[in-house]
């Protein structure tokens, strides 16, 4: 089953009691048993639901693994990753990556005894200076948030199997559509749900998929155990989010680009960072392991103003400004201030999240409209 087909029919049955299409959203906490044990495979909703349960197999299967599991939030989803580890075991991560995944790797897990080291990781070879008897996990984002730098996955994937580690990938910016790190040797993928999958920012929500049958097992134990699960109403809303992913990120894909141009070309940008210029420093890493490269676009005005950057925001029209991405509107957001205002200012601009910088997600409108609310708000 090619992917188009997949996002519509992936891992999915006919309702056997009715034949619905669409999984019924299973709006209980408990079922019925015939006897102590005896019931349907479902006893409670904190660790089966079938609603649930349905869209945990369409993850898993847009994303060519085995086993998906669904959380209340993406956040949620990295925390049962992070609770594979024990104090004293160490993390390798991306320097460049989502302001909430930096505070809770180093407000909440660091407090436990994990330990993080944040590097660049565009060269993937820098990875294994950092390498001990202790570290047990890479943590990886591609394209990273908001700097859109590509991270080499293969590459990783090689070094995590030299010396026994887990690769977890998070996939929210580029999607099962445009990029399958599993396919590329990671041990676990993770979506911030929320965004492209659901697509219509309606939803809150996390993903994870694996392909290895004992790793599944430990995450649902961790799952169940400590109980950030979605309810069925939102697992309902992401399974007919995900029937449209391969339409949507086409159109986000195709108005990214012209935007990009645009921006490139504007008088007064400083800098457009975006995957698909061919003078991107990882452009061919993103040719060779993504289909397309995305809607999401950060860039800066020249003179690196605070005050430009704040003006363009406020004055935009098309773009709403707010949090998140991945919608079928376009979104405009400050980074420095909203989603990596957690990050220490050094530690922001160390990897260019800089205060004068602004991060697009472009949506699915007529892309004449976007470049025109754009032309408008920088002038």
């Amino acid at each position: 089953m090619k992917f188009n087909t997949k996002t519509i029919h992936g891992g999915q049955e006919h309702d056997k009691a009715y034949g619905a299409v669409m999984p019924p959203i299973y709006q209980t906490s408990t079922y019925a048993q015939s006897t102590p044990g005896g019931h349907k495979g479902y006893e409670y909703s904190r660790t089966h639901n079938p609603t649930r349960n349905a869209l945990e197999n369409a993850f898993a299967s847009i994303e060519n693994g085995n086993y998906g599991l669904a959380f209340g939030s993406g956040l949620a989803a990295i925390d049962a990753v992070i609770k594979l580890l024990k104090p004293g075991d160490e993390v390798i991560s991306t320097n460049d990556l989502y302001g909430g995944s930096y505070r809770l790797f180093t407000k909440v897990f660091e407090g436990f005894g994990v330990k993080f080291h944040f590097i660049g990781m565009q060269n993937a070879s820098n990875i294994e200076a950092y390498v001990n008897a202790n570290t047990k996990l890479i943590w990886v984002e591609t394209p990273t948030n908001p700097m859109m730098n590509i991270i080499d996955i293969k590459a990783c994937a090689t070094i995590a199997k030299k010396h026994n580690l887990l690769l977890a990938v998070d996939n929210t910016f580029a999607t099962p559509y445009l990029q399958q790190p599993l396919d590329l040797g990671a041990d676990i993928v993770m979506h911030s749900a929320t965004k492209y999958l659901g697509g219509h920012s309606d939803v809150v929500m996390g993903a994870l998929v694996v392909k290895d049958k004992d790793l599944a097992e430990r995450l649902y134990f961790i799952q169940n155990a400590s109980g950030a699960i979605c309810g069925p109403q939102d697992s309902f809303l992401l399974l007919r989010g995900i029937k449209t992913l391969h339409v949507r990120m086409q159109r986000h894909c195709e108005n990214g680009k012209q935007i990009a141009e645009y921006l490139v070309n504007h008088p007064k940008i400083e800098k457009v960072y975006w995957p698909g210029f061919e003078n991107h420093p990882n452009h061919e890493i993103a040719k060779s392991q993504m289909k397309d490269f995305g809607g999401m676009i950060s860039f800066v005005t020249k003179g690196n103003s605070f005050e430009d950057a704040i003006k363009i925001v406020e004055k935009l029209k098309v773009f709403t400004l707010a949090e998140s991405l991945g919608g079928v509107e376009s979104l405009a957001g400050h980074p420095a201030s909203m989603t990596h205002a957690s990050i220490p200012k050094a530690e922001r601009e160390k990897t260019g999240v800089v205060d004068s910088l602004i991060r697009l997600s472009v949506g699915i409108e007529d892309v004449d409209d976007l470049i025109g609310d754009l032309k408008q708000a920088i002038g």
